[in-house]
């Protein structure tokens, strides 16, 4: 078998629709080589519609990243599969909505903290339920959004993300013993479920596409899997707790 991926046994969060950039991560492992097996909550019957999409069937596991028996369950459930994992791609994120849209000063600690829960503490916990899998070592990537500095509408979600960064290089510290390299893809903005749900999210959108120095799409989630999966891949054997970039260059320029 041939490919960048080839033989790696890959666990991917996050697939919603044909738009989530976990679709497009799931869809070109499987064409470099990978098998796939993905998790999806909430609503599996979409999930599964979504998934006949792929290239090759995956088979769909029930995780909940807040329920600690889901988490515990989660090996055994991936060893109905495969017999291991090289890869995992976290990408996974849920606010309320007090806590977007410009309600920053007002959201509640419950609200936020089901945020932090969700979208920057679930990167460890997933992490630390696929370990027992990934005895071999191998990667941990996700996917992230600028958290250097204040979006509007993004509110507690770039808080969230700023958290999710370093989550992750604290599991790079904390898992290099393990072989396991802990990574995340900051994407630029895309026109996805998750997007869509955050009122107001559009109103930076022009500006990015006008001002990336490589141009920017907001419906092309390729890029975005395609550094994922370089991340996934053995071409960066000695990178861990890094960001890579990919939004067409926007994080580079200053006015």
């Amino acid at each position: 078998m041939s490919g960048l991926l080839a033989g790696k046994r890959l666990l991917v969060t996050g697939v919603i629709t044909d738009a989530s950039i976990a679709f497009s991560v799931a869809r070109l492992a499987q064409e470099h080589g990978a098998t796939v097996v993905l998790t999806g909550y909430g609503r599996l019957s979409l999930v599964e519609r979504i998934a006949k999409r792929l290239p090759s069937p995956a088979p769909l596991i029930e995780l909940d990243v807040t329920n600690p028996d889901h988490l515990e369950g989660l090996a055994d459930k991936v060893r109905e599969h495969v017999d291991g994992l090289d890869g995992v791609v976290h990408s996974i994120g849920f606010a309320p909505q007090t806590c977007l849209g410009g309600g920053f000063l007002d959201a509640p600690w419950e609200d936020v903290a089901t945020a932090l829960h969700v979208s920057t503490f679930s990167y460890k916990s997933l992490a630390m339920a696929a370990l027992p899998l990934m005895d071999r070592g191998g990667s941990v990537v996700g996917l992230t959004f600028d958290a250097t500095v204040a979006w509007p509408v993004y509110d507690w979600m770039g808080v969230a993300k700023a958290g999710l960064e370093s989550a992750s290089r604290y599991l790079a510290l904390h898992l290099g013993k393990h072989g396991i390299r802990s990574n995340l893809v900051s994407a630029g903005p895309l026109r996805t479920m998750a997007a869509r749900s955050i009122p107001g999210f559009d109103a930076f959108e022009d500006a990015w596409v006008a001002r990336a120095p490589l141009g920017w799409s907001l419906t092309d989630q390729e890029p975005a899997a395609r550094a994922v999966l370089a991340l996934l891949s053995d071409w960066f054997p000695a990178t861990t707790g890094e960001i890579v970039h990919v939004d067409g260059g926007y994080h580079a320029i200053g006015a």
